[in-house]
């Protein structure tokens, strides 16, 4: 082989890469079931919830018809429960062009579960308006916990939800959320920003949250190459389990900054309790 071909052949090698980093990964969708095993929460066994995390509507490959099959995908799933953990906005991504909060709500809207469709907001929509995106979700049918908790009737008995702000913009005020929850109560608590967890409260039996993408590059051997968060890749995706409280982090649908992804595909995410 020749140093010219050698050379050709690697050439050829990145724009493979390339093309598979900013073009056939970030533009996938699939939904992945994940069993969390919750322990001394018997009630929440056999719960099934949809988490759409970090949906960034505007961002290079997340248009209307991608909206409508993120959607389609987590119906079909038949999720007792969806939960949307914040960033339906984009800013400062290359390639993106903003997308109304109003349109993105709109195909939204057909997201149905039997105990709910319930948002929090991210740090994008914070910087953006948070008042005018809760309003845009409300309006569509979808319930906006903010540092708030309700309680959700339901066959296995009352089901505590709390929603906490985002950390990552200081909005996180947990002892507001959960003010008023017993303490048996076993909730399921959900923000954007994973950070929170490390403190908090025992009464959330289970924590979900986004805003990492997963690192959206995860290189063999390596991983990710950055994690935006206080914690480094202690909170970077997936099950974890510290002091006996369970935190889920979900890699989210959109891009953020940089339009690729590279071993962390769009993910709706399906969590079985246990």
């Amino acid at each position: 082989m020749t140093i010219r071909s050698f050379a050709g052949l690697i050439l050829a090698g990145i724009a493979a890469l390339a093309l598979y980093a900013f073009w056939l990964e970030p533009s996938s969708l699939r939904l992945t079931t994940y069993k969390v095993p919750l322990y001394g929460s018997p009630a929440l066994a056999g719960l099934k919830i949809a988490v759409i995390g970090d949906l960034h509507g505007g961002a290079p490959y997340i248009d209307t018809a991608k909206i409508d099959a993120v959607t389609a995908m987590t119906n079909a799933a038949k999720p007792d429960l969806i939960l949307l953990t914040g960033d339906y906005v984009v800013s400062e991504t290359l390639g993106a062009r903003h997308m109304a909060i109003d349109v993105i709500a709109a195909h939204l809207k057909s997201l149905s579960a039997p105990l709910g469709v319930y948002a929090v907001l991210g740090n994008h929509d914070n910087w953006e308006n948070a008042a005018r995106i809760s309003a845009a979700l409300r309006h569509a049918g979808i319930t906006v916990l903010e540092n708030a908790h309700l309680v959700i009737p339901s066959a296995r008995g009352p089901l505590y939800l709390a929603g906490l702000g985002d950390t990552y913009t200081s909005g996180a005020q947990p002892a507001v959320a959960l003010s008023g929850i017993p303490e048996a109560a076993n909730a399921i608590c959900f923000t954007h920003t994973p950070d929170v967890f490390a403190n908090l409260s025992p009464l959330c039996a289970l924590t979900v949250a986004a805003h990492t993408h997963g690192g959206q590059v995860v290189l063999p051997f390596w991983g990710p190459l950055y994690i935006p968060s206080g914690f480094g890749r202690r909170y970077a995706a997936g099950i974890i389990r510290e002091h006996g409280r369970t935190l889920f982090v979900n890699t989210g649908i959109g891009t953020s900054i940089l339009p690729v992804r590279f071993g962390v595909p769009p993910e709706i995410s399906l969590l079985v309790l246990q």
